[in-house]
């Protein structure tokens, strides 16, 4: 049977994930054809922030861009409620393991561990996060879409994953569409 993203992804559900640190990469990631712009559809976390702030947050866009190194250059914008733009930029290292990368914030001053657990490249992108700040983990799961909607099975599969690696229901977010910031 061919090993699709999906399968992959219904795989990683299967397996019962409980340690954040147990979530593997997909097999075979080509970095290549991530490159290009995403629009984030899903978000979930544990996170106090991301809890007190779950109801105003909306669909943002994010680049993603190879560099000849084998790094990821991550470009992420959102347009705010009064018009003004978000920004955010990283350079994700890569890893020994393909479809892993580890960065620095300087934003949030916590540390990343980046995962593209399931991918479809010219339709989806399911990415697991370990962020790290003072000795304390938290997990972030990010669901990109090429387009600005998602299917209601891709939905229930995102929900699915967050719920097994530990993101509690309420902390699971389907954002609503959004106007795009300027030059992205």
């Amino acid at each position: 049977m061919r090993n699709t993203p999906l399968r992959t992804l219904a795989l990683a559900l299967l397996c019962g994930l409980t340690a954040c640190a147990d979530v593997t990469p997909v097999r075979d990631f080509n970095l290549e054809q991530v490159t290009g712009k995403w629009y984030l559809v899903g978000f979930a976390t544990n996170a106090q922030w991301f809890v007190a702030h779950k109801a105003e947050m909306k669909m943002g866009t994010t680049m993603m861009v190879a560099t000849p190194g084998g790094d990821v250059d991550l470009t992420y914008a959102n347009l705010n409620a009064d018009g003004s733009c978000w920004r955010m930029t990283h350079l994700a290292k890569k890893t020994e393991t393909p479809g892993r990368f580890t960065f620095h914030s300087q934003t949030w001053n916590n540390d990343n561990d980046m995962r593209f657990v399931a991918v479809q490249y010219e339709d989806f992108a399911l990415v697991h996060t370990i962020k790290t700040k003072d000795g304390v983990s938290e997990v972030l799961n990010k669901f990109y879409s090429r387009k600005p909607e998602m299917s209601a099975v891709l939905q229930q599969k995102f929900i699915q994953f967050s719920l097994e690696t530990g993101i509690l229901a309420d902390n699971i977010a389907i954002l609503p569409k959004n106007a795009e910031c300027p030059g992205v």
